[in-house]
């Protein structure tokens, strides 16, 4: 066996290690992901001094990146929960639609309400409204349920500032703005297009009445007052709305243009979304009736969950580096160089046999990052941006029993694990595959 082989075949061993310690023997991902890093390290062959090294480096490049992101979109997601901001959202959009179209209304809230927020965030700040506009219209849970979730998972997958994304972002040192501005186009038209059909398919779906997420929330919680609706949309984006605003500065502006050098500050995300909270505190915060000492609180209750996050993030950016340290991505680049495949496929195909094996989409996304870097070389004709949004649609794919959104796509909707695997599972191996097909139609139109 070659010595390439050999590297691909213990990056694989490691993968199957990580999914048995986790799914196996319940063991924690972050610490799941350390182990299997130094597995990859010693057998690649890497110095014992320098396989902790390159984990240590892979952790600090991946959070220093997007620390600040995940933490300032935290932030953002509580103030609009609070506010009752996200349900001026959705009795707007409900309002407009109708509650014959309430799939397509949800689809399309779940799409604007996760830009700033994690999957998990956003589920947890919308369900109490599903089950409220369920007990009004008599629709079945999966009608709106589904579809909902489907423009989370999109925007979560594909879209910046999310971690994943912005990982991969930094990795592939990509365009922040025209990343957002493709990615929208891309993952739009996916959420229109899945979340209906799933919504009427889950109409099929018998649900045991009851649970304790139902009862939870029997009672709408009432904000006394509550943003507008044009105010509550600016303010989701307005970091979005910042860094594009940079990227038509870099394509309009000459490069020693003061203005051009001001809008590339304003428009990183960092300062986008620090900018962002800081207006969210006013008009989710002050204007809402609350003081500064409610907000500190809403700001720091909102931050302890992140640091899990933030450790699987940096853990998974720990294993990255490791893989590429041991020569694991050369040996892809090498057994892949001569392949007429396109790497936007190759790129899809990485990133969804990694989310398969971890269940995380933003491992999966900024593993693979990693591992095509050293590929993107050889393809000079394929945009990075769009290999950012083809490795998002990769880590879409098959989530089961070992993704946390599985879990609490089952849990709050009262499913068993057979009806969740039928309905989610499905929605996002779908959604993957559909997503994979609109990159590649993007790419032949650019």
């Amino acid at each position: 066996m070659s010595h390439n082989a050999q590297l691909i075949l213990y990056t694989l061993v490691a993968i199957g290690l990580l999914v048995a310690l986790v799914v196996r023997w319940k063991l924690n991902s972050f610490i799941a992901l350390v182990i299997a890093s130094l597995f990859v390290g010693v057998c690649s062959g890497l110095k014992p001094a320098d396989i902790g090294k390159a984990f240590q480096e892979g952790v600090g490049g991946v959070l220093g990146s997007i620390a600040m992101v995940i933490g300032l979109g935290a932030v953002i997601g509580k103030m609009l929960a609070e506010s009752g901001g996200a349900q001026q959202i959705t009795n707007t959009f409900v309002r407009v639609f109708g509650a014959e179209k309430l799939h397509w209304a949800l689809t399309v809230i779940g799409f604007v309400v996760g830009l700033p927020v994690f999957f998990a965030v956003g589920f947890v700040l919308l369900v109490p409204i599903v089950y409220a506009l369920l007990r009004e219209t008599r629709k079945p849970l999966l009608y709106a349920g589904l579809p909902l979730v489907t423009g989370l998972a999109c925007v979560h997958s594909l879209v910046p500032p999310h971690p994943g994304v912005m990982a991969a972002i930094g990795v592939l040192k990509c365009d922040v703005g025209k990343t957002i501005l493709w990615s929208i186009i891309v993952a739009l038209p996916l959420a229109l297009l899945v979340g209906p059909i799933a919504g009427r398919l889950g109409q099929r779906v018998v649900v045991e009445s009851g649970g304790k997420f139902a009862e939870q929330f029997a009672r709408p919680v009432e904000h006394p007052n509550p943003p507008s609706f044009g105010l509550t949309l600016f303010t989701i984006l307005l970091p979005v709305a910042l860094m594009l605003v940079a990227t038509a500065a870099d394509l309009m502006l000459a490069l020693e243009s003061p203005l051009r050098k001001w809008s590339g500050f304003i428009g990183h995300p960092v300062t986008a979304l620090t900018v962002a909270t800081l207006f969210s505190f006013y008009s989710f915060g002050v204007a809402r009736g609350f003081n500064a000492q409610q907000i500190l609180k809403f700001s720091e209750d909102c931050l302890g969950p992140v640091a899990s996050v933030l450790l699987v993030v940096g853990a998974g950016g720990g294993f990255n580096k490791v893989l590429i340290a041991g020569g694991v991505g050369t040996a892809i680049s090498e057994l892949t160089a001569g392949l007429s495949v396109s790497l936007l496929l190759l790129g899809w195909l990485i990133a969804a046999a990694i989310r398969i094996a971890v269940g995380s989409a933003t491992v999966a996304i900024t593993a693979a990052a990693g591992l095509v870097l050293p590929i993107l070389g050889n393809h000079p004709e394929t945009k990075p941006e769009l290999l950012v949004i083809a490795l998002g649609a990769g880590s879409m794919i098959l989530s089961h029993v070992n993704d946390g959104g599985f879990w609490i796509v089952k849990e709050y909707f009262n499913l068993t694990v057979a009806q969740t695997l039928k309905t989610w599972t499905m929605i996002t191996t779908a959604g993957s595959v559909l997503a994979l097909l609109l990159v590649l139609l993007l790419e032949a139109l650019l």
